[in-house]
């Protein structure tokens, strides 16, 4: 089998256990708990979470950076110790909230190596016909992540404690990560292959033969390409995000029962998987315009839904919609900037691009709430996101044809 596929593999297993997935679904497990214990506010716990996010967004560029540099294994082993280690500490957790918004500043800012900004750079230099594919099966561990792991931490609150729970959580992240990480090469041309195994041109054996092109970061920043992205991307995730955030208040205030606003949440978090594999397998076969235009389409269908007031079969609909345009946001992400700015520093400019989405994260839930707070109700807040969405899908349309920085090198 082709090496590159098990690449796909650790680098699944590195981001189940990654910053991303592990601190973003289980917060608000942990929160709850630790909120009981020390009658903390919920909106002070608030706090540590956007804190958290904030020197996430400021690292991912240097991140990139640095793994561009000197490799992406020497930035992901230091981050998965670093946020093994933030995880465990919280185990001494004490009862002032000033020791809980450190330990939180700290995990955003080392953590940032342990997710997609580095592992999906790796995969872009394996990969190149069957990128998108791979991007999207590499997510599937995100994905699983997301279901799994809030469960997973209730139930071990619920039988040893969440300072328990935390130095588990953390060992995980410690003992599966780290040695699954020695099988990761970060180019093909260290296992004497090419990207998707086979030579661009017939009969060329020299696995060295492809010169990596592609713009700087800076050179990238000065696009109006890459802020077109930027902007599309802001927009989307504002929307979806909140969404996210606040669907089982807004289900419960039509007469859903918690429950069913539950199930309508797990579709939500369930369609992010077939999002990503399915906008994976697309984006090898039709242009990445075309398929975001799909995918945000059928995510603005979903607010839309959620604005006229639907509930009951319809609620269900929405959220699966929404989900699966939140699933597809990341591959269609990362295959762009792979395509359009290279990958000489691809893992830099994705990090510049996932500010915008990690943005959207923390800009979108507290509008959403505002807008209830201010007017009793989520309609007003849907039909700005829902306009935002149709705004963000039309710029995906005016990013123009792909740019080539891949050919045969010197001595290829």
């Amino acid at each position: 089998m082709f090496y590159g596929w098990w690449i796909v593999v650790v680098a699944a297993i590195g981001m189940f256990l990654g910053y991303g997935a592990v601190f973003n679904f289980t917060f608000s497990v942990f929160a709850r708990a630790i909120g009981q214990e020390f009658q903390w506010s919920r909106s002070a716990l608030s706090v540590a979470y956007s804190l958290s996010l904030i020197t996430y967004a400021i690292a991912m560029p240097l991140v990139g950076r640095w793994a561009d540099r000197y490799g992406a294994r020497k930035v992901i082993i230091p981050s998965v110790i670093g946020f093994g280690l933030c995880l465990i500490s919280l185990h001494e957790l004490s009862a002032r909230l000033w020791h809980f918004y450190v330990v939180c500043l700290l995990m955003g800012a080392v953590g940032a190596g342990s997710t997609v900004v580095t592992y999906f750079g790796v995969i872009a230099h394996w990969f190149n016909r069957r990128r998108g594919l791979a991007l999207g099966l590499a997510m599937i561990g995100v994905g699983l992540s997301n279901f799994t792991m809030p469960s997973l931490v209730q139930a071990l609150i619920e039988h040893v404690g969440w300072r328990h729970t935390y130095l588990l959580v953390g060992l995980a992240v410690l003992l599966v990560p780290l040695p699954v990480g020695l099988l990761l090469k970060e180019k093909p041309a260290m296992m004497g292959t090419w990207p998707d195994g086979q030579p661009p041109v017939e009969g060329n054996t020299n696995t060295s033969g492809l010169a990596i092109g592609g713009l700087s970061g800076r050179e990238s920043l000065s696009t109006g390409t890459f802020w077109l992205m930027f902007t599309a991307v802001f927009l989307v995730a504002v929307s979806v995000i909140g969404c996210l955030i606040h669907l089982v208040p807004m289900l419960v205030d039509r007469g859903m029962t918690a429950q069913a606003a539950a199930f309508a949440t797990s579709l939500f978090g369930g369609a992010v998987i077939p999002g990503r594999v399915g906008s994976g397998y697309l984006l090898d076969r039709y242009f990445a315009s075309r398929v975001a235009v799909g995918f945000f389409s059928g995510a603005a269908l979903g607010i839309f839904l959620l604005w006229s007031g639907a509930s009951g079969g319809l609620a269900y609909l929405a959220a699966f919609l929404v989900g699966m345009g939140m699933g597809a946001e990341g591959e269609i992400m990362a295959y762009l900037v792979s395509r359009y700015f290279g990958l000489r520093s691809f893992s830099e400019v994705f990090g510049y691009m996932m500010i915008s989405f990690t943005a959207g994260g923390i800009v979108g839930p507290p509008i959403m709430g505002l807008g209830f707070d201010v007017t009793g109700s989520y309609r007003l807040v849907l039909g700005i996101f829902l306009i935002a969405v149709v705004v963000g899908t039309f710029l995906m349309t005016r990013l123009g044809p792909y740019r080539n920085w891949e050919s045969p090198s010197e001595d290829g």
